[in-house]
């Protein structure tokens, strides 16, 4: 048995690569190979991005944290912890982060002081200017000396060889510092950076009992090394040590590259299920073309399952060449991608892995045996007698049981992709009741544009409505195929619309995220006594200015009346939030920028002071998601220690802050006449002009205890950042245009033998080439006019979940989709099938009417 099999296969082998060769000319085959070829793109070329992306940020992220294992206090570490890791054959290093004063001559700044040893860094290397231009250093300041960042240079009046004090100690200027190895350490102050040997704090005399100081343990070994002590890193997030793991704290993506990177997974499933209706739509073709060709095999004693074989090895060699040339254009692509997001990526990327590939591969097979294969079945029903009756086609494939098959292997590439089994059925549940809803709505609407043509007059009518009669007719007559060209018009213009929708919407989102004036200017440790006059001396000078808020700093030491560590998820033990002071602030009405997602906001301000009075809990506003993390919800009771007092709050609010509003956010917001009786200074922000510097230095001589931060480096930086993912956006844009176009010519290209027959009709019967072009024009823009009008209705319902479910944007009517859809709609598909219908239109009645089989 195993011969005939094998000399059967090979033989199939063969005949398929013969056939393949021959029907390349056909165009259902070259749609086909288009549809593929574009599927695997956009598939391999996001896959590669993102797999190089997520590969890059957890190689980088031990440099980035400073270690594989960052552990951090207020006290130092016991020698029994530091030999348990070493132990486990993790190596350490030392760091000591505090905020101090600094001189140099007669003048003083308040610095972040950064202490680390000889061990420092890790990974990485910090790139410091040591007079002869910039160079990377492995390694930290040595004894003695002091590395500063440029500001600190600027404003001291710094240069290389000059010596600072610290304390009780003198220290020599030997470096400026313009990136440190593990730039995500030590962020929590807006103090320029001081970097020294931790060997030099004893001789500043600066650790005192109650000093406010972090002391740090950064860790670095092997994966092994690191799983080994987690037991342990559980045990001391439980005593209050913030542990900051390689594993779970790896650095995060921006929002602006948050969104491209949903934007990127969406654009590219929007690019396969385009494809996979394309494939669909050429599939129909290609069987129909080879009912012929399996009836006469089938009269040389082919069996139903070497027909099967023979035109299922024709479309695998097809998709895998498919698969070839899709993951070099997906490769260049990644590439391209890459160089259009620039600086913006700025971890070093690995290679492209193989894991992407696979799966590119795997998706031109899923497409093809989702979208192909039921129809493909159709060719194993041939009968013989078909060489004989030529009526004699076996059935169509059910469509809907081509549209399941394809949904669920659509639905199983989005759980592939996404990795939300839940996410995945929903989109599909929601996609098969759109799509039974669009087949009704889509009937309905053909109906009514057949009707409204056929009442156009018969006789004196101009060209054009003689041509739109003859042309709803023409639909009328084949009223099933031509609903389903209308689905696959609507399902393509509808992902083109939305994708489309969606990069402007963005775009548009993050040019609101930033306007003109934005604020460009943060000032902090503004004390009551002055605050007046500051908020003067703004609003003659700045151009747009937040709110004076004032701040009292507090720590979290109860929630309803529990310790905060054993009443939150075990997950956030070692929240930030519970092991450091939160800035609070109080307000009588909602500060501008944030959103009320539960609750009601402070009411009766007088009646929260006198509850104030009889020590009760007054009412809080709490941010949502720091509420979240915690477990927190409305009614919930928390006790802040401010100085030697503690509050009371009840949790009768939740608000959503706009982080990148470059505004003061606060995570709590108490009502006014609670916390004024503490110790406070205010924060604002505002926007200068950036060349308007003596502004600048009037409020640093009239205000010296002032701290002012110019932001408008990071605000460039973030416009940088927008531009750039935009770039990005708009070619994987391209790359949905083109599959939307690909479904267009492959459903067009399956339809050309009925249109070419019928053309031949109105020839015999003396039409001539102008009635003929203006009566297929007619057909098509009659099936684009109505294919944009049901994308439309689809775009708008879609967006208004997609947008609020996944992309952190407000909902919006778009008016303006309402017109250029059905216009675009009927150009699009107009231009496309006037196009391939030049040869119809030139063939001879008799070579026309020929193609009645094949029709």
């Amino acid at each position: 048995m195993t011969g005939p099999r094998s000399q059967r296969l090979r033989h199939a082998v063969r005949l398929s690569w013969k056939g393949l060769r021959r029907d390349l000319r056909a165009g259902d085959v070259r749609a086909l190979f288009v549809a593929l070829v574009l599927a695997v793109a956009a598939a391999t070329m996001i896959g590669f991005f993102l797999d190089r992306l997520e590969r890059g940020l957890t190689r980088q992220a031990g440099q980035l944290l400073g270690g594989d294992i960052v552990l951090e206090q207020s006290r130092p570490f016991d020698a029994a912890l530091r030999g348990a890791l070493e132990d486990a054959g993790l190596t350490l290093s030392d760091q000591v982060d505090m905020v101090s004063m600094v001189s140099h001559d007669e003048a003083f700044q308040p610095v972040s002081v950064k202490a680390v040893d000889d061990a420092y860094p890790h990974y990485g290397e910090s790139v410091v200017d040591r007079g002869d231009g910039a160079e990377a250093l492995p390694r930290g300041p040595e004894r003695g000396t002091a590395w500063v960042a440029p500001r600190l240079a600027l404003l001291l009046d710094l240069e290389i060889g000059d010596r600072l004090r610290l304390g009780q100690a003198e220290l020599e200027v030997r470096g400026v510092i313009e990136r440190e190895a593990d730039p995500s350490a030590g962020f929590g102050s807006f103090n320029p950076r001081l970097m020294v040997h931790v060997d030099d704090l004893d001789a500043t005399g600066l650790i005192q009992p109650g000093s406010r100081i972090e002391y740090e343990i950064l860790a670095a070994g092997p994966p092994a090394a690191v799983e080994a002590v987690t037991p342990r890193l559980e045990r001391l997030r439980d005593e209050g040590v913030e542990v900051r793991d390689v594993r779970r704290d790896r650095p995060r993506l921006g929002s602006a590259l948050s969104r491209a990177d949903r934007y990127l997974s969406l654009a590219g499933l929007a690019a396969v299920l385009l494809a996979g209706v394309a494939v669909a739509m050429a599939t129909r073709r290609y069987v129909e073309r080879h009912l012929d060709t399996a009836a006469l095999l089938r009269c040389f004693g082919a069996r139903q399952a070497d027909l099967v074989r023979l035109f299922a090895l024709q479309l695998l060699w097809l998709s895998l060449a498919a698969a070839a040339l899709g993951a070099l254009l997906g490769l260049a692509g990644q590439a391209l991608l890459l160089g259009l997001l620039g600086s913006l990526v700025t971890v070093e990327l690995p290679p492209p892995g193989l894991m992407p590939l696979a799966l590119g591969v795997l998706t031109a097979l899923a497409v093809l045996a989702g979208f192909a294969g039921p129809t493909l079945l159709r060719l194993r029903r041939v009968s013989a007698l078909k060489v004989l009756r030529r009526e004699l086609d076996p059935l169509p494939a059910s469509a809907w049981w081509v549209v399941g098959v394809a949904g669920l292997v659509f639905g199983a590439l989005l759980w592939l992709y996404s990795g939300d089994l839940v996410l995945a059925i929903s989109l599909l549940l929601g996609g098969g009741l759109a799509l039974a809803i669009l087949w009704g709505l889509g009937g309905l609407l053909l109906s009514a544009l057949l009707a409204l043509c056929a009442r156009l007059p018969r006789r004196g009518g101009s060209g054009p409505l003689q041509a739109l009669r003859l042309g709803g007719r023409q639909l009328a007559r084949r009223r099933a195929a031509s609903l389903g060209q209308l689905l696959a018009f609507s399902v393509a213009l509808f992902a083109m619309a939305m994708i489309a929708l969606v990069r402007g919407d963005l775009l548009d989102a993050w040019q609101d995220q930033l306007p003109q004036d934005t604020p460009n200017q943060f000032a902090i440790n503004i004390q009551p006594a002055e605050r007046d006059a500051f908020a003067e001396a703004l609003n003659e000078a700045a151009e747009a200015r937040s709110a004076l808020y004032p701040m009292v700093r507090g720590r979290l030491t109860a929630i309803d009346g529990q310790p905060p560590r054993e009443a939150v998820p075990a997950e956030a033990r070692g929240d930030n939030a519970l092991r450091r002071e939160l800035n609070l602030t109080w307000r009588a009405d909602l500060p501008e920028g944030n959103r009320l997602v539960a609750g009601e906001w402070f009411e009766d301000v007088d009646g929260a002071t006198q509850e104030s009075d009889r020590a009760s809990p007054v009412p809080v506003s709490m941010e949502s998601e720091l509420a979240e993390r915690l477990g927190l919800g409305l009614g919930d009771v928390l006790t802040f220690s401010v100085g030697s007092a503690t509050v009371d709050g009840r949790i009768a609010s939740l608000r959503e802050l706009d982080w990148d509003s470059f505004r003061p956010n606060f995570y709590v917001i108490f009502p006014p006449g609670v916390l004024e009786r503490f110790g406070h200074s205010y924060i604002t922000a505002f926007h200068l002009d950036t060349r308007d510097r003596d502004t600048l230095r009037r409020l640093v001589r009239d205000f010296p205890g002032v701290t002012l931060l110019d932001v408008e480096a990071i605000l460039e930086r973030v416009r940088e950042v927008l531009a750039k993912v935009s770039r990005a956006v708009e070619l994987v844009l391209g790359l949905v245009l083109l599959a939307g176009v690909s479904v267009l010519y492959a459903a067009l290209t399956a339809s050309l033998p009925v249109r070419a027959h019928e053309a031949g009709l109105l020839r015999v019967f003396g039409a001539g080439d102008r009635l003929l072009s203006r009566v297929q024009g007619a057909e098509y823009a009659l099936l684009g006019l109505a294919s944009g009008l049901l994308a439309a209705a689809l775009t708008e319902l879609a967006a208004a979940g997609l947008y609020g479910g996944w992309l952190d944007l407000a909902p919006r009517w778009h008016p303006a989709l309402w017109i250029a859809l059905p216009l675009g709609g009927a150009l699009l598909v107009g231009v496309i099938g006037q196009w391939l219908s030049r040869g119809v239109r030139r063939q001879a009645p008799a070579e026309s009417l020929g193609l009645l089989g094949e029709a």
